[in-house]
């Protein structure tokens, strides 16, 4: 159903975590979490977008503290995950066994799956491959990692609606000879040896979502993208795991796989206007799973800082206090 943005739900005041620390998950990787809100509470993740984003500090904001036991955490390569933008042993599979090894290092028994973007695919992939240990799920900007998303958005059809912004800065960094193929040219620099040019590809990839990621171009959410560091394992880490299709057998293993979860409870929420991750894929998530709960945002793109966005997401949050 759609949803105009009224009487709109604000998120929970900041708090601190309490615990935290670095989990070694391979021979190469130690992943950074940590747990706030109460030690008692029942357990929620938070998967962060990209790949390759990480988390901060507002992530942990969509839980009542007095209800959830908040478990936030960076994938490998991500945030304050080590080493730094790292794509050796780095793929869907690894980070969905990163979350059980999270879990069982928690002693969780089970918890509240929360992810958007990115994070709702790395969602789904986690708890169609283990679905006992999920309760329910809380999804947004539905991403299934399909070649029509890639396609879409980092090689024709987004730059329709942003074209300065695709001819001024995504596009330059680019040979024309090259951009028959833009994923695989930005990979070969992203993973070149040129430091100058891995980070001038780097700013123009991530400045390229950034920019998109909300229905009214944000100043401030594009600043992310002159990071030097957030940037590069941003687009490197993105970029891996899109020219890899996600490490996926099929492109449709996400939606072939839904009847291991249908029993969960889960809600949607999407942006009406999400650019990044278009509502078709929503739509499709919700057909083949109609037991599913999908929020429509009437005047949303597809950033989770948006206010209808955040709102509908915290309303399911404490809906889901009940479970």
């Amino acid at each position: 159903m759609a949803v105009a943005a009224q009487t709109l739900r604000k998120p929970y005041p900041p708090i601190e975590p309490y615990e935290s620390g670095h989990l070694k998950v391979s021979d190469i990787h130690s992943i950074y979490w940590e747990v706030s809100g109460n030690p008692e509470g029942k357990p929620v993740v938070y998967l962060h977008g990209g790949p390759g984003g990480g988390t901060s500090a507002e992530d942990r904001r969509y839980f009542d503290p007095a209800v959830y036991k908040i478990v936030v955490f960076d994938q490998r390569g991500a945030g304050k995950s080590t080493p730094h933008a790292c794509l050796e042993d780095n793929n869907t599979w690894a980070l969905v066994s990163d979350i059980e090894a999270l879990r069982a290092h928690l002693k969780i028994d089970k918890w509240i799956v929360f992810g958007g973007s990115w994070g709702s695919t790395l969602a789904l992939s986690y708890a169609e491959t283990h679905p006992t240990a999920v309760k329910a799920l809380c999804l947004r900007g539905i991403f299934m990692l399909r070649a029509s998303e890639l396609t879409w958005f980092y090689q024709n059809g987004a730059s329709h609606l942003f074209p300065d912004i695709w001819d001024n800065d995504y596009l330059p960094p680019i040979p024309e000879s090259e951009r028959d193929n833009l994923m695989a040219a930005y990979y070969r620099r992203l993973t070149g040896s040129n430091t100058e040019e891995q980070l001038r590809c780097a700013k123009a990839w991530s400045k390229w979502e950034c920019a998109t990621s909300k229905l009214y171009l944000d100043p401030e959410n594009i600043k992310k993208a002159e990071e030097d560091k957030w940037a590069v394992a941003f687009a490197r880490i993105e970029c891996h795991y899109f020219v890899n299709k996600g490490f996926f057998d099929c492109d449709d293993w996400i939606l072939k796989n839904l009847g291991k979860i249908k029993h969960l409870p889960c809600v949607i929420v999407q942006g009406r206007y999400d650019v990044v991750c278009p509502a078709r894929s929503a739509w499709d998530l919700k057909k083949r799973w109609p037991e599913a709960e999908l929020h429509i945002v009437a005047d949303a793109g597809h950033s989770a800082k948006e206010p209808g966005i955040t709102a509908k997401l915290v309303e399911a949050m404490d809906k889901f206090r009940d479970l």
